[in-house]
């Protein structure tokens, strides 16, 4: 008798069901921090909600259980569940910085986002510049390469990409600092497929990541906070630029940005 095959983790009914909670939760998740379902609105009654769904009420009551973690949602006896002030909202969560750019992200949220990158990040990469191990730099390195062989309209290059943020925060030697790279990872990946939703990218990132690299492997802790000053800012031209839909106009922006 042949000997019977595994089954698949992905096929299972536990996955399964994890895989409709997040679905759930997404859907809803999406509509509060785009704006649909705005702070105090009181959701569906749990029968309700999954009649309308066509799902089960554990399935519902899991997905705001989910949805409570991250903070976008709060349950009180008799009151129902209502949407939380944003104020709550676990913003860095990476599920919730997917949401935020599923759709035309809110504007207060894309500027934030990139308000705490301009905060975080530059200071990280001074850090690093003064502290950064050899294997460190060899990661951000290898990093660059990949984003130059795979380019950031692939899952490859931006998980080179990713990574390249990840090390540059972790050589900070920071522990609290390090605390954020899932949530500036996520930043720097979901606002790259942002960016190429309506095309390709108009402006190659690549240059601005080097000079980053470049200042850090000196261990020039000014230039390197310069240099990822300029990476942020023109991150979030070629965002908002894509947001409008208006065409990028990529080396005048460049070569000004190196006169400053």
């Amino acid at each position: 008798m042949p000997p019977r095959k595994p089954v698949s983790s992905n096929s299972s009914p536990r996955a399964q069901a994890l895989r409709l909670h997040g679905t759930i939760a997404r859907d809803i998740g999406v509509r509060i921090v785009s704006g649909q379902l705005t702070p105090g609105r009181v959701l569906k009654g749990e029968i309700a909600a999954s009649e309308r769904l066509r799902v089960s009420r554990t399935a519902y009551r899991e997905a705001l259980r989910i949805l409570a973690a991250k903070g976008l949602v709060e349950s009180r006896p008799k009151l129902g569940t209502r949407v939380s002030e944003s104020r709550t909202w676990h913003l860095l969560d990476p599920d919730v910085v997917s949401w935020i750019f599923s759709t035309q992200p809110e504007p207060r949220l894309l500027t934030g986002l990139f308000e705490l990158r301009t905060i975080v990040e530059p200071a990280a990469a001074a850090l690093a510049a003064a502290r950064r191990s050899r294997e460190q730099l060899r990661a951000m390195r290898l990093a660059l390469e990949a984003m130059s062989a795979e380019s950031l309209a692939v899952e490859a290059g931006r998980q080179a990409d990713r990574q390249f943020h990840s090390v540059l925060l972790e050589a900070s030697g920071n522990p609290f600092l390090a605390s954020l790279i899932s949530g500036i990872a996520a930043a720097v990946t979901w606002t790259t497929i942002f960016k190429q939703r309506g095309a390709p990218l108009a402006r190659n990132p690549l240059p601005d990541h080097r000079r980053v690299y470049e200042a850090v492997d000196r261990r020039d802790p000014a230039a390197a906070r310069a240099a990822m000053t300029d990476l942020v800012r023109l991150a979030l031209l070629d965002t908002t630029r894509a947001r409008a839909g208006a065409p990028i106009r990529t080396r005048p922006a460049a070569r000004s940005a190196r006169r400053r």
